[in-house]
């Protein structure tokens, strides 16, 4: 295939290359050229894309497929959301499907299923009696080899660790062992642990800004100690952690994530939404036509909470949200590599697998990034993480994963919304495709398929 006259957006400096060939063969791109270069080649398919403008895939780093058995179906629905909507690439961040996302991973490189490509971490480990489900759980340091051995035999991508039972110790033994072996290691941060703990054993990323605001205080290892007391939780505890951040302290600290080569992926969205649930009415959003009944009733028990909470409660969420959301300029100024991801799908109440990505991408912007700094969140430091060099541009060598716009997204994020075809894996999807896929899954959501 030929993709002719298209303007090409380099997402390293959002400099625009226009009346551009991009020629592709299979799944890879051979070569960009300029009109008098491409007369050699002789295509099968030639796309017409004058007036557009071009970036890599979208990528979205960190989404969730989950609620047992009954809703594996309902999980597998998703997928053409997120090729409609150009992402081309998600990273599984585990639930309790991790069978099936591994088959889809499967399916989806060899053909045999259309769908973004997966990365994904298999089931997570956890201390015993997690309240997630479909982790594997381990409570001594002899339990985690024969963890990381099953992990090797599932293949996974990375290894994701969090933090709702997991011993302290043991959760900086596992992020070293893993890293030995390999991984990269992706989790959230045990309350009675510092960044400088987590750091020093080799995490690879953070996941969510809650992390990342108690990192920014004057004295976090003074936060961590009485978190392991019991003296302060709850709300008194963030109400501390709010009381003692410090700009000095939070770009220090940043700077050595920076040097650690530690990622951030924010999940800004879910956050943003429960901060304003009480005035923000999700219940009869448009895009629910695509979500199973099953996954939306794992909805409910977020929603619910945030609903009791009396008003000092409200306008302190909101506090806390704006705070954490006001880090990410600090973060890019420290040179932490943030990545955009959404936390969508199973449980995570009303941020949608496909155009939830979208939505991110603009919250990064609302909260201090440049449009150009928010798009290279997904397409650039997110293959970065995984060492994917295969992505991250258009040029020959790089994978033939394509996203066509109406505008350009450098000049105002929400053009990612705009788009005029995507190209996975050098197969094309012109609107005449994605719509019919759209119809397909709200079809098959009406139906209870």
């Amino acid at each position: 295939m030929i993709i002719s006259d298209v303007s090409i957006i380099d997402v390293q400096t959002g400099k625009v290359q226009p009346h551009q060939y991009i020629v592709i063969r299979k799944d890879s791109i051979i070569g960009v050229f300029s009109k008098n270069k491409i007369s050699r080649f002789e295509a099968q398919k030639n796309l017409n894309a004058s007036g557009k403008y071009a970036i890599p895939g979208l990528w979205d780093m960190h989404v969730h497929f989950g609620g047992g058995e009954a809703l594996i179906q309902e999980n597998k629905n998703l997928l053409p959301l997120y090729l409609a909507y150009g992402i081309t690439t998600v990273r599984d961040c585990s639930a309790d499907i991790s069978n099936s996302v591994l088959e889809w991973r499967e399916e989806i490189k060899n053909w045999r299923l259309m769908g973004p490509t997966i990365f994904t971490s298999g089931p997570k480990l956890e201390g015993y009696k997690s309240v997630w489900l479909g982790d594997i759980e381990i409570s001594t340091a002899e339990e985690l080899p024969k963890a990381l051995d099953s992990l090797d035999g599932l293949k996974v991508d990375f290894v994701k660790i969090t933090d709702n039972t997991m011993k302290p110790e043991l959760f900086l033994e596992g992020i070293r062992q893993a890293t030995k072996r390999g991984y990269k290691v992706s989790g959230h941060i045990p309350s009675v642990l510092t960044m400088e703990d987590v750091m020093t054993a080799g995490i690879g990323s953070i996941e969510h800004m809650s992390y990342i605001l108690r990192a920014a205080t004057k004295n976090e290892k003074e936060i961590a100690e009485l978190s392991a007391s019991g003296k302060l939780k709850g709300r008194e505890l963030s109400t501390k952690i709010l009381t003692d951040f410090d700009e000095k302290a939070a770009l220090a600290t940043y700077k050595k994530m920076a040097q650690n080569n530690v990622f951030v992926t924010p999940t800004l969205s879910l956050p943003y939404l429960l901060s304003r649930i009480d005035e923000d009415d999700h219940s009869k959003d448009d895009y629910l036509q695509y979500i199973g009944k099953g996954l939306q009733k794992t909805y409910v028990g977020r929603v619910e909470r945030a609903m009791k909470d009396d008003q000092e409660a409200i306008t302190f969420r909101k506090q806390i949200n704006e705070k954490s959301n006001a880090l990410l300029p600090l973060l890019q100024k420290s040179g932490v590599r943030i990545m955009a991801g959404t936390d969508g799908g199973y449980l995570n109440s009303f941020v949608y697998p496909g155009i939830g990505l979208h939505k991110e991408l603009q919250l990064m912007v609302q909260s201090g990034l440049t449009p150009l700094q928010a798009l290279q969140a997904s397409v650039i430091n997110s293959p970065l993480f995984l060492n994917k060099t295969e992505y991250g541009s258009i040029a020959g060598g790089k994978k033939a994963d394509i996203l066509l716009l109406n505008e350009n997204p450098v000049l105002d994020i929400s053009a990612t919304e705009k788009i005029h075809a995507v190209v996975v894996k050098g197969h094309v999807m012109e609107q005449s495709d994605i719509k019919a896929s759209l119809a397909d899954v709200k079809a098959k959501t009406a139906k209870g398929l």
